[in-house]
């Protein structure tokens, strides 16, 4: 088994999320979190051969484009596809490849306050992080994106009991 610092890494470079319209993806995490566009690719033809060997995807599949967002130092690439085998569910949390983007806030409540004036859907209230995560003020809540992303927002500003051992 190959360890992660025998492989050098040295962290996450970027996060992947398909999304179903890249304008709308892109307007939303531009308004709503104050991304910036970095990078901004137009679509690609199918390539059987690419798309099926790289990718693991439909080989007529078309890439509509894709946009590498920054957030607050932190990159989001979202893609746009249009394939003939596409499902246009979203994956819940809970089903297998089901996934969650999770921004660091530093007042949970205000940046509530921003997402619900802003018409972000947001799941129940704050919770409290539990066991080793807990931590005087650590609490998270979920919130969906208008095409079903789900993001957290976590705060935790005297640290976790994990890293205070």
């Amino acid at each position: 088994m190959v360890k992660a610092n025998s492989m050098r890494i040295r962290g996450i470079d970027h996060m992947g999320v398909t999304v179903p319209d890249l304008d709308e993806a892109i307007e939303f995490f531009t308004r709503v979190f104050g991304a910036e566009v970095l990078v901004r690719h137009q679509p690609y033809p199918p390539n059987p051969v690419v798309n099926v060997n790289n990718f693991a995807r439909h080989p007529d599949t078309l890439v509509n484009g894709i946009a590498l967002i920054e957030v607050a130092g932190d990159l989001i690439e979202l893609l746009a596809y249009d394939a003939p085998d596409q499902r246009g569910e979203f994956p819940r949390t809970s089903d297998s490849g089901g996934h969650h983007l999770a921004f660091y806030v530093e007042d949970l409540d205000e940046a509530l306050v921003h997402l619900r004036a802003e018409g972000v859907e947001v799941l129940g209230d704050p919770l409290l992080f539990a066991g080793a995560e807990s931590g005087q003020g650590a609490r998270f809540i979920y919130t969906r994106a208008p095409w079903g992303l789900f993001i957290e927002l976590v705060t935790y500003p005297e640290g976790k009991a994990y890293q205070n051992r």
